[in-house]
């Protein structure tokens, strides 16, 4: 079998399966677990390397549009695997390492069926057919959708300033299902975000990093809550990445999943907000994207 090679493409639901499937059959010791399902049924993957009692997470994909960034976690796991079965460091990570002593969990789509609906368009079988067009103005165009397919923008579905958050969508406007901004009847009332947090409430995770799309800021504080050593690790991230720190405001402050994981654990948690443009990036950018993080990423389970 020859070693795999990370060949990019746009990530939908097969090609994060046949990338994931690739991996595994040729490194056995990489694992994939599935932590949940959304509403229409596709599975919500991750894949695990190590072995060790302490969790690191990676997740991207909270908003249908933004799937270039999971491409930079499936570039990442390529060169992690190669990496270990050869027994070689990058910028100073010992891979055998991080597989005796840590466990990074990774999650390169959490929104599949956001992304389905926008690459693909919406599907004449799916039952919700007539409410999601209704939501996107009954435009059949939803290549700038960054909801799941119920219309709810799950990183503003976690409990932390989830009510608050509330007043916002009524000065905007917002009172049901859209393609971005609304935050669910209730916090976790997605399966996606129950999944994740289901899945961090029965592990140890240490930390979190979440991408997203774009502007190259880093995000480490929660409305007024700053976890111990946050700061620290943001600006040593800043320093491997050439992005800036910044405080977020405004609906970005509320009902995220590190103000979530902030709230709930008050350890530090990070958004990275990748690449510069308009979203969504295109896929010539992924190239760009991923070297910008790729020292972070290797670096990230030894800075905390």
């Amino acid at each position: 079998m020859d070693r795999p090679v990370f060949r990019p493409t746009a990530l939908d639901l097969e090609a994060l399966l046949n990338y994931l499937q690739e991996l595994t059959d040729y490194y056995p010791f990489l694992g994939v677990e599935y932590i949940g399902e959304t509403i229409m049924g596709r599975p919500i993957c991750a894949a695990v390397f190590g072995e060790g009692k302490t969790e690191y997470m990676y997740i991207s994909g909270h908003h249908g549009s933004e799937w270039i960034t999971g491409l930079s976690l499936i570039r990442f796991l390529y060169e992690l695997c190669e990496a270990h079965s050869l027994k070689r460091r990058i910028y100073g990570a010992d891979t055998d390492f991080i597989m005796r002593e840590k466990r990074l969990v990774i999650i390169p789509l959490l929104n599949v069926d956001g992304a389905e609906l926008q690459q693909h368009g919406i599907d004449e079988n799916n039952p919700l057919k007539d409410r999601i067009l209704r939501m996107n103005g009954d435009s059949t165009d939803f290549s700038h959708w960054q909801a799941n397919i119920r219309g709810v923008d799950l990183n503003h579905n976690y409990n932390a300033g989830w009510l608050q958050y509330k007043k916002i969508e009524q000065e905007n406007g917002i009172a049901c299902g859209a393609p971005t901004k609304y935050s669910g009847a209730c916090p976790e009332s997605e399966p996606e975000c129950g999944a994740v947090c289901a899945y961090v409430r029965a592990h140890s995770v240490r930390s979190l990093i979440s991408l997203h799309t774009q502007g190259e800021e880093i995000y480490y504080s929660s409305l007024s809550s700053c976890p111990v050593g946050a700061r620290a690790v943001a600006s040593r991230i800043a320093s491997v990445t050439g992005y800036k720190t910044s405080a977020p405001s405004g609906s970005a402050a509320y009902g995220g999943l590190i103000d979530w994981f902030i709230a709930e654990y008050d350890r530090p948690a990070f958004t990275l907000e990748c690449g510069k443009g308009v979203n969504p990036l295109p896929l010539s950018d992924e190239a760009k994207i991923y070297f910008k993080l790729r020292k972070l990423l290797f670096s990230f389970p030894m800075m905390l």
